[in-house]
Order: C-alpha cells, then structure tokens, then sequence
C-alpha cells in the first residue's frame, strides 16, 4: 500500500508539469489504489474461518428473543473456550435461502451449525445426509421434510444432528398463574405464528390462569382472555393497533409470544399504561422495557451451552446418547420458568416464594400441565372465558 502511495505523490509533481495528461493520470493512479485496498478487504473476509456458526431463525441476534438467546449460548461457550464462531442471516424466509446460507456457513469452515427455530426442520432434513462431516444443533424442532400431503411428514434426525425441544406450556402455565395471582383479570394472549412452540406457550398460559382462579375461588367469567395469532414474528403498525384496541377495552396484560412482535405491543402497552408478559428471554432485562412485569423463559443459553460443552468434551462428535436423539426440556431440567431476580420480579402481590412452591411441585409431578405436544385446541375452561379475537 505505502509503495502506491509514493508513486501516487511522485507522479503528481510530474503532473503538475504535464497539464494536459492530469485527469488522466489522476484517474488511473486512483482506480490503482480503489482496485489494491478492495482486493485486500476481499483476501481478509476469504481467509477468515469460524468453527461455529449460527444461522438466525426470522429475525436477527439482537431480537432481544429467542435467536439472541441462542446466540449468547454460542458466544458464551466458544469465548470460553476459545473457539471460532459467527452468524449468518438467510436472506429471505424460505427454505432455500436457509439452506444457502447454512451451506455458506460449512464453506467459511463451520464444523457446527446451530439452528434456532422450527423453521430449520426441512433444511436440516435435506443437508444432515449431504454434509454427514457436518454436525447440527436444532433448538425448537425436529428434522422432517414438511409435506403434509399424507396427514404427517416424514421425519428422520442422522447421528449427525441432535434436537433440543422445550416444555413451553410449563413456562406458559408459571405466567398464566402468576398473572391471576397478582390480581390480573382481563389477560392477553398475543402469539407470533401458530406454531408448536407458541401454541404450547398459549395453552399452558390458559391452563394456568384457570388453575389460579380455581384456587381464588373465583367465579366463572371473572377471567377473561383475549386470544390470537398475529401471523408474523416481527412488528407492525396492525399489531400495535390490535393490541392497543385489547388495552383500550380492558386488557390489563398482554402475553407477547413471538420475537419482535414485542415491539409493537409493549409501544401499546406504554400508550395506554398497561402490561406485557415477555416470552424466551428476561425480556425486562434485555430491554429495561419497564412494560414487562415478567417472561416466561426457556433456558436458551444454557442448554446451548450445555450442548456444545458435549459435544467438544467428546471430541467434537456427539456423544452416543445425544447422536440422531431430541431432548425434550422443562421444569424437572430447569429448563423453563420465570426470571426471578429481584430488578426483573415486577409483580405487586405475587411473591417469588410462592412461585418457588408452585415449580417446586410441578418438579414433583403433583402440578402437572395437560397440554398437547402438537397444540390442538385450546384448554377446556369453565372459571376462564377465552375469546379468541
């Protein structure tokens, strides 16, 4: 480069002399220099490599939601351990440009590729047995081909590829509980997509509303809960319209259920001075979003965490027990739950003892969550009017 720049000032005296040959000369010796630093920039984005790679769901690493959640678990670890790491945003939401950028991903060195999101569960179905070298983590899905034409699709997870799924109607059930203990009558729920993991949050939410007003004593009507799915993970003016029109009606708190959706309903929330529930993460944390009163979390982090720590301790293959295998997480792992720090324990009455004692028996089996694993239909209720809005 210092070569370029003497020969750029030498020539500008000669130059000087040569009026005629100026623009020129000046645009040569300028393109030369355009043409060295550029080609310099592309050498150094060739020669980097990253041994783990994340590949975002909808939305990026900074949705203070389920992919930042994941992505702390991979930096946590590969820092830790000093090992490589990087993420990749598909272009656009469909198969083939997750499974492009999951092939970029391999072709910069990833050995490791971490998938958040149900959305993965075709992509990896279609590379786990192309890239045999390759190893997967998917969080929040199962490898499957997605064809519904015969009622189910096709499943398979290689040795190459281990699943971790999490018990979100337990963390939806804590909040839903929690809500109506703290005196909530007129609750929200708000989900992104209609998809297992959402749904399952939902339900578990309605079922643990009907148990807390069962156990008040409460009479059939006293809890009401406006229910619905918004059909996206990321905000909107509809969304905010929507759930500003919940709030004006009544709704004191809203279940936020769905990555940046979070956005639009805690911006309503803060205009009619009413509550949201977060969802993955300690949304308050993330955010100092003084709307939130609590989030029903999944350990996000640390099961990346615990996952990859693993697989490297065997050598950078998955241990027998986690090869072609899915974890289901909940209560029993620690997996799920609410925050209860003290900054991010917002609740007036509802005390984190009493919440201690609820997961302690739910741990214990003598709580127990009746929610299906698929979704289906909403939990019967006789003291709770859902509507679904």
């Amino acid at each position: 480069m210092l070569y370029l720049v003497v020969a750029f000032l030498q020539n500008v005296k000669i130059l000087m002399e040569e009026k005629g040959k100026i623009m020129k000369k000046i645009v040569s010796l300028l393109l030369v220099l355009v043409l060295a630093i550029g080609t310099m920039g592309i050498f150094a984005a060739c020669s980097s490599t990253y041994e783990i790679a994340l590949i975002t769901d909808v939305g990026n690493i900074d949705d203070k939601s389920f992919n930042e959640g994941a992505w702390n678990g991979v930096k946590e670890y590969a820092e830790a351990n000093g090992v490589s790491y990087a993420y990749y945003r598909p272009i656009e939401d469909s198969t083939e440009a997750r499974m492009n950028t999951i092939k970029t991903a391999i072709n910069k060195g990833a050995k490791m590729i971490v998938c958040p999101g149900y959305m993965f569960q075709d992509a990896i179905y279609n590379l786990q047995d192309e890239y045999p070298d390759i190893d997967f983590l998917f969080l929040d899905g199962e490898p499957n081909d997605n064809d519904y034409s015969n009622g189910m699709p096709n499943y398979k997870t290689s040795a190459n590829v281990h699943c971790i799924l999490y018990k979100e109607d337990q963390a939806g059930y804590l909040a839903g509980y929690a809500a109506v203990m703290d005196g909530y009558r007129k609750l929200g729920f708000m989900g992104g997509m209609d998809v297992p993991a959402v749904v399952r949050f939902g339900h578990g939410y309605v079922q643990g509303a009907e148990d807390a007003a069962e156990e008040l004593g409460l009479e059939p009507g006293d809890i009401e809960i406006k229910y619905t799915y918004v059909g996206t993970f990321g905000p909107s003016d509809d969304i905010k319209t929507k759930a500003g029109g919940w709030y004006t009606s009544g709704t004191e708190v809203i279940f936020s259920c769905g990555g940046g959706i979070y956005l639009s309903i805690t911006a309503a929330a803060a205009e009619a001075g009413k509550d949201v529930i977060g969802v993955d993460v300690d949304q308050f944390a993330a955010t100092g979003n003084t709307t939130f009163i609590t989030s029903a979390m999944k350990g996000l982090t640390v099961t990346t965490v615990q996952a990859l720590t693993a697989y490297y301790d065997n050598d950078q293959e998955w241990p027998e027990e986690y090869a072609g295998e899915t974890d289901t997480l909940g209560v029993v792992e620690d997996a799920v739950g609410l925050p209860t720090d003290a900054a991010s324990w917002r609740f007036a009455t509802y005390t984190v003892e009493e919440y201690t004692t609820l997961y302690n028996a739910m741990v214990a089996g003598t709580v127990v969550v009746n929610v299906s694993s698929t979704g289906g239909e909403i939990p019967a209720t006789t003291i709770v009017n859902v509507i679904e809005d």
